[in-house]
């Protein structure tokens, strides 16, 4: 099966439902190293975007969206990964073999295992909110802290992190 140039993003229903997004295809793309899922969740109460690599559990978050910036996901999801990515030290070319054209497709999440790491995830960034910083949409600080952790990831032996996960997945690509 031929790869699409495109990344999919997975949308949770409360985030379909924030969008006003009544149905999305399921996903075609068979390599999760080129899926996301994406998720809404309330951070100091604001409505804030929570990325999560299906490959890989990489995460990031985007602090305080606005509606127009949601109407704008898909852009607002490249630069959250590319400045994620930047953070912790991957180069532009390096970062862009994970994305590919920038161009994304909406789908539905990726399944039980993947959506069992978003809320994982979600789990980890409340865990360390106390790094938030409310003066930023990017939150570098945080998202180290939650892909840092160790732990278990489907299809990949022992413990390791998500970050670790991650620069073994793009030395590959």
């Amino acid at each position: 099966m031929k790869r699409s140039n495109a990344i999919e993003l997975g949308l949770t229903i409360p985030l379909q439902r924030h969008l006003h997004i009544k149905a999305l295809p399921y996903s075609q793309e068979p390599d999760r190293r080129f899926c996301w899922d994406l998720h809404i969740i309330p951070l100091r109460g604001r409505p804030s975007l929570l990325a999560v690599h299906c490959h890989t559990r990489y995460t990031f978050v985007q602090y305080d969206l606005s509606h127009p910036e949601w109407e704008r996901l898909p852009d607002i999801f490249l630069d959250g990964l590319r400045r994620s990515l930047f953070a912790v030290g991957f180069s532009s070319e390096t970062a862009e073999r994970l994305y590919g054209s920038g161009q994304s497709l909406f789908t539905r999440t990726h399944g039980r295992r993947e959506v069992a790491f978003l809320n994982r995830a979600w789990e980890d960034v409340m865990a360390a909110e106390l790094a938030l910083d409310e003066s930023s949409q990017s939150q570098p600080l945080l998202d180290q802290l939650v892909n840092a952790k160790l732990s278990r990831c489907t299809g990949m032996e022992g413990l390791d992190t998500a970050a670790g996960r991650l620069t073994e997945m793009l030395s590959q690509i």
